[in-house]
């Protein structure tokens, strides 16, 4: 299969500034929204699962299906994996008594290993080769373990290190700052980069989100979960519709 075949048939968008900007955003409405089910509505984060399991096996299932790249589609999709991120981190952490050490725990070893699975089977984690089924299942299951990761571990470094929503959202933005100075000034694999960045927007977007909704007394702003959610949906969809976004490459590990 020639290269113009193969970015013809992949499914992701092409990794650049704006995937970046949608994706925090997006991390940041999985967290406001999520919330804004299982606690504004007092669903409970069980429930609040559930739905948002069932919305995201939908998605993906409408995402595996499609011939080729569609922006809307994947970004519902990203935004289905982070809801259902929220609450099932929620859930576990809080409901199952495991606390965000152990969740967040739990959660990295799920993680490491379906990208170990993976890369055992098919020979690569890159973005670049999700252009078939296999590979795909893959990308979707290893980002919902990320997104889920994410909450608890933004909640880990707010709650249980004690640095707050600000002091999470600054180790966080840190963090990812040195990620983009090894991407410009080093050699590391461009695939380990990619996944360090992608699974730390999802605890910045987490501590921000909370920052947005949580009451004033725990440090947060005490916006309306409804009303934040809606500005920042607006803010994805007018970030799709202006700015164009090609499918990856399919190339290369």
């Amino acid at each position: 299969m020639n290269n113009t075949t193969k970015q013809a048939l992949s499914k992701v968008p092409e990794v650049t500034l704006i995937f970046w900007i949608i994706k925090i955003f997006a991390t940041t409405l999985g967290e406001t929204g999520g919330d804004a089910v299982s606690m504004s509505m007092n669903l409970g984060y069980l429930v609040g699962t559930f739905i948002f399991a069932v919305i995201f096996l939908v998605a993906v299932a409408a995402q595996i299906k499609a011939k080729h790249f569609h922006p809307f589609l994947y970004w519902t999709t990203i935004i289905a994996t982070t809801t259902v991120g929220t609450t099932l981190a929620d859930f576990a952490d809080r409901s199952l008594g495991i606390g965000y050490t152990g969740g967040t725990t739990l959660l990295f070893t799920l993680l490491m290993l379906s990208l170990a699975i993976w890369y055992k089977t098919l020979g690569s984690v890159s973005v670049n080769t999700v252009s078939e089924p296999r590979a795909e299942y893959f990308y979707w299951i290893t980002i919902m373990f990320s997104q889920t990761l994410g909450t608890a571990l933004g909640d880990w470094t707010a709650d249980t290190a004690g640095l707050g929503y600000t002091g999470g959202a600054i180790v966080f933005g840190g963090l990812l700052l040195v990620v983009l100075a090894a991407y410009l000034w080093t050699n590391i694999s461009r695939t380990s980069l990619f996944w360090a960045a992608f699974i730390l927007t999802r605890p910045l977007g987490a501590v921000v989100g909370d920052f947005l909704d949580k009451p004033l007394s725990k440090g947060g702003l005490a916006l309306s979960r409804y009303s934040a959610s809606a500005a920042i949906l607006v803010i994805i969809i007018g970030c799709i519709l202006l700015f164009h976004q090609r499918a990856a490459k399919g190339s290369g590990h």
